[in-house]
């Protein structure tokens, strides 16, 4: 390259690309973008961090973000106290006031959104009335809970689409969606679980040890993964369902790593319902934690012997890890699945115990890749750089 193309080269203005991450699922959804993005020479990346990645009780996921080397550009407290219907759509609202100011101080070129939380509306309520082009990852699923509604309106809302599947994929053209702005890419979740080591680091089965309340779980041996978040709706329900999961693991006798739910709706009733399990049952072998780093998280799924709740992750990675899974209630109805998974089981303790004996017996199963190969992180970050973005949407029927 001359130095007349090199100069050239280094007064080309990047494309900023700013992110918007709301929770520490969000964060691992979206890392090896995030670390592409950065990467890429056209690009620059831009992050916003808001509601429960913020918060203490939920684990603070900002603060993991920082250690690995990401700055937020931006924080966005948007989350109202109480986890009720009322306080959810007063933290959209409130969402769309953060969100909204800080798009106005960095003047990214494109925001990108992620999946189906529901304070993702806010993101791309915000940037599309800026005329801010939208990006998003994993619309065209098909799931229970406000996050259908969710996941459907934000696919109106977007310019350009990285759904996770063929399937997801076709579904947004037939939404309406133009072909050449849909991009089939796979998950970016799966690209830590694909390219990661899955033996415990010494320094995560420290940190295992000293994190979390509860009997101390040795990863070595046989555990059960349990993670629960609340059902929107079915608010009100919380601790009477996750009452019947854990009681289902107290049967089994073995030991389990249990996460805390998530900000929806009905959090509160799962904590406390975990916390009086906790309380009346301090010999039973369950470890409770609030939040994992990605790669470590992805380790605990990997040597599960069996995970169990209601969690996208266990059906997304657990399917490419071949980790047994059981998906409980309502929360995942319909979503595309692989092998290792049990659908759908109802919240009874005995038929909990039952689908546990089922998947334990069974053992690991073969990786099923449905949701991507390891190479989604890269994809998203090349098309948001070459890709041209139009503001007016040309929808078919």
């Amino acid at each position: 390259m001359s130095d007349i193309e090199n100069i050239d080269s280094e007064m080309r203005r990047k494309r900023k690309i700013c992110v918007v991450i709301i929770g520490r699922a969000n964060y691992g959804r979206i890392k090896t973008a995030l670390e592409a993005i950065r990467k890429h020479p056209d690009l620059e990346l831009q992050i916003i961090g808001g509601s429960s990645l913020l918060l203490e009780r939920h684990g603070k996921g900002v603060e993991v973000m920082r250690a690995e080397g990401f700055e937020v550009d931006h924080e966005a407290y948007m989350a109202v106290e109480g986890e009720t219907p009322l306080t959810m759509a007063k933290s959209v609202g409130l969402g769309i006031l953060e969100i909204t100011n800080a798009l106005n101080r960095l003047k990214p070129d494109v925001v990108l959104t992620i999946a189906d939380r529901f304070e993702t509306i806010a993101t791309a309520i915000a940037a599309s009335y800026m005329n801010i082009p939208v990006a998003h990852t994993q619309g065209g699923e098909v799931t229970g809970s406000i996050d259908e509604h969710v996941r459907h309106a934000v696919t109106k809302l977007a310019h350009i689409h990285f759904p996770a599947t063929q399937l997801s994929g076709e579904r947004l053209i037939k939404m309406g969606e133009e072909p050449d702005t849909v991009h089939v890419t796979g998950c970016p979740a799966i690209d830590i679980v694909a390219q990661m080591d899955r033996n415990f680091t010494p320094e995560e089965i420290e940190q295992l040890g000293y994190q979390g309340v509860g009997p101390k779980v040795d990863v070595t041996k046989p555990y059960v993964l349990m993670m629960q978040h609340p059902v929107t709706t079915e608010y009100g329900s919380g601790h009477d369902q996750v009452m019947e999961t854990v009681e289902a693991i107290k049967m089994t006798g073995m030991q389990a790593i249990a996460l805390w739910p998530n900000i929806d709706a009905g959090s509160d009733q799962i904590s406390k319902a975990l916390r009086i399990f906790r309380e009346f049952n301090p010999e039973v072998p369950v470890r409770f934690y609030k939040n994992f780093p990605p790669e470590t998280y992805a380790r605990v799924l990997a040597n599960a012997a069996c995970a169990v709740g209601n969690s996208s992750s266990f059906i997304r990675e657990g399917s490419y890890l071949g980790t047994p899974a059981i998906i409980v209630g309502t929360r995942q109805h319909n979503r595309e699945h692989g092998r290792n998974v049990l659908m759908d089981v109802p919240h009874d303790r005995q038929a909990i115990f039952e689908a546990l004996q089922r998947q334990l017996a069974n053992g690991r199963y073969e990786s099923d890749p449905v949701f991507g190969d390891g190479r989604a992180g890269e994809r998203i970050a090349e098309i948001l750089a070459r890709a041209e973005f139009r503001v007016q949407k040309s929808i078919t029927y």
